[in-house]
């Protein structure tokens, strides 16, 4: 077995790891709540074909299991994860899983690596220790990238979900039947925000109140254009008024802070555009105006010394 069989079949490995990783955190999206009542970790008494992805997350889920860490989630890491969209019980489980597999491979690949070296046994070490360290960290950064993509995401579809509440309650309908039918009309083009409101029809039809029911909306989410949709709702349910009204002045409020936000980041271009003009498209402006004038007058002085 030559150095250069290890190299490759270990780099093979790297690779077959990320595109794991990243094809279940990117590819893989939280499914809405009513749709995911047939997966697998919904609940006991399912029959279902696992996919692939469900084999993922059983491995995962069994060396998360294996950890301290893992079996005794903390609250930050459950909320974390229930803002990116993953509301099983067996969530933090798949994380941890997640953070340690990835911790122990990019550490035993780093000291493998020194070692095929020649390096000293203080090296390896060191080796392992940062690779481990660093494939221990990468999968919270990935999930804040998670929660801040699917944040924008539930602050795009607000608007519209507005428009459709207001269509409802004038037509006549109550508020859990308006906001059922929001959430259905929402499916396929704003499926987390769909998942939202079909998961506070769900508690409101259970044993909580729609109050209960909005705060935890507003304690799921880390979105402030959602928790002002929520004190809104929360303050009409209590004071007794009208709010179709409410929501139609709301929706145009969120319009004007969209609008508003593109002609911010609009304005902010010609700024940002300031340092790859001048250290990239003016050198090469100057060269192509300057070089041929600067040779003339090279040739002319030459010319004149001799």
């Amino acid at each position: 077995m030559t150095v250069e069989f290890i190299v490759l079949a270990a780099f093979f490995g790297f690779v077959a790891l990320a595109v794991l990783v990243v094809g279940y955190f990117f590819v893989m999206r939280a499914k809405p709540e009513a749709a995911a009542a047939g997966s697998i970790f919904a609940g006991p008494g399912l029959v279902q074909e696992p996919t692939l992805q469900d084999s993922f997350v059983h491995i995962m889920r069994r060396v998360g299991q294996a950890f301290p860490t893992g079996t005794t989630s903390t609250p930050a890491a459950r909320r974390q994860l229930e803002a990116a969209g993953f509301r099983w019980e067996a969530a933090p489980q798949v994380l941890f899983g997640i953070k340690y597999a990835g911790a122990l491979f990019l550490a035993g690949l780093g000291g493998s690596a020194a070692t095929q070296t020649g390096q000293g046994i203080s090296t390896v070490l060191v080796g392992a220790l940062c690779l481990g360290g660093f494939g221990f960290l990468i999968p919270d950064r990935v999930l804040e990238v998670m929660v801040r993509r699917r944040s924008e995401r539930l602050r795009r579809a607000l608007p519209a979900a507005l428009d459709l509440l207001v269509l409802g309650l004038e037509a006549g309908q109550s508020v859990d039947q308006a906001m059922l039918e929001t959430s259905r009309s929402l499916r396929k083009m704003h499926p987390d925000l769909s998942a939202e409101l079909y998961r506070v029809h769900l508690e409101s039809r259970a044993s909580k109140s729609r109050l209960e029911a909005f705060r935890h909306l507003a304690q799921r989410n880390r979105q402030p254009d959602l928790t002002k949709l929520v004190n809104l709702m929360i303050d009409s349910d209590r004071f007794g008024t009208s709010i179709a009204p409410a929501l139609r002045t709301h929706a145009r409020y969120l319009r004007t802070r969209f609008r508003q936000r593109a002609q911010e980041a609009a304005r902010k271009v010609s700024v940002k555009l300031i340092f790859p003009v001048f250290f990239l498209i003016l050198p090469s402006v100057l060269l192509v105006t300057l070089g041929p004038a600067v040779l003339q007058m090279k040739q002319q002085l030459e010319s004149f010394l001799r």
